[in-house]
Order: C-alpha cells, then sequence, then structure tokens
C-alpha cells in the first residue's frame, strides 16, 4: 500500500560534540521516507534547488520511493544550519535558508493522489491542508507533524488542518504549546477535541508515548554510548512508524504499538551518524533484530 510524504528535501550544516559537517543531505521528507521504504512504497513531494545533484538524488535510488514528485527549480535548496549541546538536548539554530521551499506549493502526480495513507511533514499548515485536498477520496490514515513556529504564527489555519487529521506527532514542548497544557495526558484530551484521534508525543532520549482511546502505550529510547546526531530522529521516528502501518495495512491497536516500536527503531540508528548516513546502509535484519531488543528492554515477569 502507497505512502505519501510531503515535505522539504534539504541540506544541512550540524555540529555536535562528535564532530561537525559542513554540508549533508537533509530534510523531514527525505529521513522519512528513507526510513519508511524498509516497509512500504513511499511517493515522495517535495522541491530542490539546481545544487541538488545526481549524486545527492542517489540517497533515493534503489528503495521504494518514487520521486516523480520532486520539484526542481532554479536556485538552492532549503539550507538549515545548527549546534547541539553537549548532552545533544539542547540545540542553536545558526542559519536557515529557505530558499527555493520559500516558494513550495505541492502538487501531486496523477498516481500520487490515490495514496491511502499520507503524512504531511512540518510544512504550513494551509500547504498540509492543500495536500489533503489534492488526495482522491478518504485515506486510511492521515498524520501530521508541526512546530512551534506554526503553533505560534498560524494558530487558525492549524487548528482548521487538524479537523483532517487522524494522528499528530509532535514534541513534548510542542504538545504543550498546543494545548496550554502541562499534563500531557491532559494535553491528549483537549488535542483529540481538535481533530485528531491518536495523539503521538515525540520525548527525545526518553523515548516516545502513544495515546488514545485504548490508552497510553510508551516505548524506551534505545540506549546509545554514542549518539552523534538527532537532526533527523523525529523523521525517522515518523518513517518507522507510517511505514510500518502503510506495509502491514493495519491500524489496530497492536498495529500501532508495534508500530511505535519500529519508529523507535529507525529513530535510534538515524542519531548513530551525522545526517542519514546510518540510514544509507540499514538492513531490514538489521531492523527487525533490534526491534527484538526493544522487545527485550521492556519485557518482565510480574
Amino acid at each position: 500500500m502507497s505512502l505519501l510524504v510531503v515535505g522539504s528535501v534539504a541540506f544541512d550544516a550540524i555540529e555536535s560534540p562528535y564532530g561537525k559537517v559542513d554540508r549533508i543531505i537533509g530534510g523531514a521528507a527525505t529521513y522519512f521516507a528513507v526510513a519508511s521504504s524498509f516497509f512500504s512504497h513511499v511517493n515522495l513531494v517535495g522541491i530542490v534547488g539546481d545544487d541538488f545533484s545526481a549524486e545527492d538524488e542517489s540517497i533515493f535510488h534503489r528503495r521504494k520511493i518514487d520521486i516523480v514528485g520532486l520539484e526542481r527549480a532554479p536556485g538552492k535548496c532549503f539550507f538549515w544550519a545548527g549546534k547541539y549541546s553537549e548532552n545533544l538536548n539542547e540545540r542553536v539554530t545558526l542559519c536557515t535558508e529557505l530558499n527555493v521551499f520559500a516558494d513550495f506549493n505541492p502538487k501531486l502526480p496523477e498516481n500520487f493522489r490515490a495514496s491511502k495513507h499520507v503524512f504531511l511533514a512540518n510544512i504550513a499548515p494551509d500547504l498540509q491542508r492543500s495536500v489533503l485536498k489534492q488526495v482522491k477520496g478518504t485515506p486510511k490514515l492521515v498524520a501530521l507533524d508541526t512546530m512551534n513556529y506554526w503553533i505560534e504564527r498560524t494558530p487558525a489555519e492549524l487548528r482548521e488542518t487538524l479537523k483532517h487529521v487522524d494522528v499528530l506527532m509532535i514534541n513534548d514542548a510542542e504538545t504543550r504549546q498546543l494545548s496550554s497544557e502541562h499534563n500531557l495526558l491532559r494535553a491528549a484530551r483537549h488535542i483529540f477535541k481538535l481533530g485528531p484521534s491518536t495523539l503521538v508525543v515525540k520525548r527525545g532520549e526518553y523515548g516516545a508515548m502513544m495515546v488514545d482511546k485504548n490508552g497510553v502505550f510508551c516505548v524506551p529510547a534505545f540506549p546509545l554510548e554514542e549518539p552523534h546526531d538527532p537532526t533527523g530522529a523525529g523523521d525517522s521516528f515518523a518513517g518507522g512508524f507510517m511505514g510500518y502501518l502503510a506495509g502491514c495495512g493495519q491500524s489496530s491497536d497492536a498495529a500501532l504499538r508495534r508500530a511505535m516500536v519500529y519508529g523507535s527503531v529507525l529513530g535510534s540508528f538515524a542519531v548513530e551518524e551525522f545526517g542519514p548516513e546510518r540510514l544509507r546502509r540499514l538492513k531490514l535484519r538489521e531492523i527487525h533484530a533490534r526491534a527484538r531488543h526493544f522487545s527485550k528492554l521492556t519485557q518482565f515477569k510480574l
């Protein structure tokens, strides 16, 4: 079953206690597409500049990723530079250059419009809603990511878009900001009134939490001695989560819980190296092996 992702394909410059890279491919749609392609066919919609080379594009090759929706425009790709603190929990944005991304107006190729699973990565809420209007029929599952910028600057547009969303995937700070509730369970109840029936809270080194009508399910972050770069962790988590659900074609409570585990697995691999380099070499057998390790991490007897 096809999975549609609409979002950024970009270049990043990243500095952390483990090193520095001056230019590496990034962007929410990039991480999401590569992570989800282990489980499902992926239709990618984004925009790149003429500085995006054939070598850069190769990250999507030999994977179940259709990039016919990757628009090319004169100019440069979206560029972001950031520096992480010693514990990787805090980062400072050094530079943001929207470039061709500033004029991004997603247009779905005809064969993408029948996608039954849709992930709206972090772009303006009105653009996210415009994507949904181009999808034929009613998708089986729509998930959305957003950030503090849109929560602060375009609250009305975001709330209108959330009416059409099944799963909201944001971090704990954004959850509190959107709901004006500090307690995450109360925050979830507030968010459910806005439209989503499932809230997935990404909590960095503390793992992730899912809240829906069936209750609460939590997964830990995989313990790593040297996580190098958390930049794409959340988007890789989303890719693993949505990719698994699209691949299995289910949305039962059991499937959602397994998707949480596979999301955490993909996020854990993403942080092992700078950019998506670890995801480039990743094998499906490694993913399943780490998922089994997750099971051991949380298994106990009473």
